[in-house]
Formats: structure tokens, C-alpha cells, sequence
């Protein structure tokens, strides 16, 4: 792991980003896409729209504007209210550009893409996150998004040799834009590790924890990173990620350790060492406890899921 606690986030949540397709539309138009089990992406290259998310506030978009969900709900996008939705199933995508249309006329231009979650059961990333994030074209981070769509755009509609490879790459680092989004406006988070990472104040202690997880931290030694007393440093964690400062270091140890058992054949009982502990049946008893599984059972059902 590295110092840096939003790609060791990423790394571990063994987060992939795909772009899926998208849309060109004109005069009525409406689509209803189904809530799925991934955070999904959506940028609106040309025109203006509006979006529903699970029956909330009706957005209105237009051109620039980057929106992600959580993908827990329904989501509705349309040209005016009133329209009877089209499904996303009874559409059919050119199998050129993975682009569909709907409507009359091609005054809409959207793309979309997923952030897949499912290898860590898309707890790390979705929970850290808002239900709805909205990242309008004037924001600060608007023209590195900008560029990013416009190169995605390009990648889906030349079918060159290596798009995909490309299209899923830029889809990951426009993903890191809306995060970095997210950062500098704390007020926008939940409660969680996302949270305590954009306070300036906790950072320096996110930082010695991903730095070095196996290192037996204390809170003195934390407190001490971050500049303040033992106290007021427990107390503006907790209040910042939701749990105690030890209790977040047990939690990541147990993140690192299931990706350990996801992806490599290395045995339990070195895991246990890379994560902290000198005994292993201390580290299982923590791990079935924090992950509802002990490590090798965890790691069979793991394999399995990805065999089917």
C-alpha cells in the first residue's frame, strides 16, 4: 500500500471503471434505467436534460454536467416530464458505438459509464459517498472532466484497436475527478473514511495508517501525527469517520487482508503478519468478526464468485 489514502481505497475495493455507452436524442424522449449493484457515471456532452434519481428532486442538466448515483435507485432521464419512459432493456445500442437512440433528432448527447463494485461487496467506496453527487460544468475540476468526456466520446465512436482498453481507463480517472469533488466539499459526505480524509486536520494519521498498517499504532503516536491532543484527536475522528480512530486501523488491516484472500494464494498465516498480527488464530478470530467470515472460508466463497 502506499501513503496515499484514496487510490489505496480504489485498490482495495478492487474498483473497475467501464464505459457502457450512451445515448443521442432529440424532441420527447424519456429512459428509465434500472437500479444495479455498482455506482454508476453519467455526462452529458451536448444539449440539456432532466434527471430523476429514486423519485427525488427533478435535476436539470446540461451540457458538462457529470452525475454519479449510487445506483440504489431507479434512474430517470428525460427530456420534459410527462413522457413515458422507454426501458433500458427495449433499446438496442449500435454495436459500432455502443451509442443508442431516442427520440427525433440528435439534440441530446450523453454518455455513461459503472464503477463496479462487487468484489468487495461495494461497501468501502458506496458508503464513503453521497447517494447523488453533481459536478456542475463550472466547477473547478469541469475542465479536466471535460476533457476526459471528450476523449471517451472519441474512443466509442472510432473502434479503433485498444478503445476499450481506453475507454475504461479515462472512465477510472474521471471517477478520481468526482472523488477529488467530493474532497473539497466535506459538507457533502457522510460520515465515514471518505469524510475524515478531507479534514486537513485527521489527514496526517489516514496518511501513517495506510502508510504502514502493520505498524501496532498507537493513539498517542496518531494523535501526535496529526498535531493535536490525544482527546481532541479521538474526538474529531469519531466525529469525522464514525469510529474510533484503532477501530478504522482494524477495519482497513481486514480490507487489506480480504483482498490478500481474493487475489493471491498467499497463506493465511502471512497475511496475518502483513496486516499486524504475530498470531494467526488472533487474526481470523478479528477477521470473521469485522468480515462475517473466517479467511479461508471467505477466500472459497470469493473464488467461486468469480468461477461463475
Amino acid at each position: 500500500m502506499t501513503t496515499d489514502p484514496l487510490s489505496d481505497a480504489l485498490v482495495v475495493a478492487d474498483a473497475r471503471s467501464v464505459l457502457t455507452g450512451g445515448i443521442t436524442a432529440g424532441g420527447d424522449w424519456a429512459l428509465s434505467l434500472p437500479a444495479e449493484d455498482w455506482l454508476r457515471v453519467y455526462a452529458l456532452v451536448k444539449g440539456a436534460c432532466l434527471m430523476n434519481v429514486g423519485g427525488g428532486e427533478l435535476l436539470r442538466l446540461k451540457e458538462g454536467d457529470v452525475v454519479v448515483v449510487d445506483g440504489r435507485h431507479e434512474v430517470l432521464v428525460c427530456s420534459s416530464p410527462g413522457v413515458e419512459p422507454v426501458n433500458l432493456d427495449d433499446i438496442h445500442p449500435s454495436p459500432e458505438t455502443n451509442m443508442a437512440h431516442l427520440g427525433d433528432g440528435d439534440d441530446v448527447i450523453g454518455i455513461s459509464g459503472h464503477i463496479d463494485l462487487s468484489r468487495d461487496s461495494g461497501e468501502l467506496l458506496r458508503e464513503a459517498l453521497p447517494p447523488l453527487i453533481l459536478v456542475r460544468s463550472e466547477a473547478a475540476e469541469a475542465p479536466a472532466l471535460s476533457w476526459l468526456v471528450g476523449q471517451l466520446m472519441k474512443e466509442t465512436g472510432t473502434g479503433r484497436l485498444g478503445s476499450e482498453f481506453v475507454s475504461n481507463h479515462l472512465a477510472q480517472v474521471l471517477f478520481m475527478h468526482v472523488l477529488r469533488v467530493c474532497l473539497a466539499d466535506p459538507s457533502t459526505l457522510p460520515v465515514g473514511w471518505l469524510r475524515a480524509l478531507a479534514d486537513s486536520r485527521l489527514a496526517p494519521a489516514l496518511h501513517l495508517m495506510h502508510g504502514n498498517p502493520s505498524h501496532p499504532w498507537q493513539l498517542t503516536e496518531l494523535a501526535r501525527g496529526a498535531a493535536m491532543s490525544r482527546a481532541t484527536f479521538a474526538l474529531r475522528f469519531k466525529e469525522a469517520a464514525g469510529v474510533p480512530p484503532l477501530t478504522y486501523l482494524l477495519n482497513w488491516r481486514m480490507r487489506l487482508a480480504a483482498r490478500h484472500l481474493r487475489q493471491e494464494q498467499t497463506p493465511v498465516a502471512v497475511i496475518a503478519q502483513q496486516v499486524g498480527y504475530t498470531s494467526e488464530s488472533a487474526f481470523s478470530s478479528a477477521f470473521k468478526r469485522t468480515m462475517g467470515l473466517a479467511p479461508r472460508r471467505y477466500r472459497n466463497n470469493a473464488r467461486g464468485r468469480e468461477a461463475s
